[in-house]
């Protein structure tokens, strides 16, 4: 299959990974990163920092800079607004679970 129509679908797929992360403790984009990966997502860091970026433009993700060795590393936690999201994705992901097993 194209692997552009692929990355298109799986990209509601990794917002919905972003978010139950988030909303579990707080996230960093390396960590996300290697957390994808262990699901056999193909993404890269030029990838995945724009989703992080646009998750908190809409007001899904906030955002903590915090100092980690000398370098400042972005925490996100998941927001109401994200987890009323991420609420109504799993609903709609468990509907399409059933109808296509």
């Amino acid at each position: 299959m194209d692997n552009k129509v692929l990355r298109k679908l799986f990209l509601g797929f990794i917002q919905i990974h972003i978010l139950h992360h988030a909303k579990e403790e707080a996230i960093y984009g390396s960590w996300m990163l290697e957390e994808l990966q262990e699901h056999g997502y193909e993404i890269s860091a030029g990838t995945l920092y724009p989703i992080l970026h646009n998750m908190e433009k809409d007001q899904l993700l906030d955002r903590e800079d915090v100092n980690v060795n000398g370098k400042i590393r972005k925490y996100y936690r998941i927001t109401e607004k994200g987890d009323s999201v991420l609420q109504e994705a799993r609903a709609k992901a468990y509907e399409l679970f059933k109808e296509i097993k």
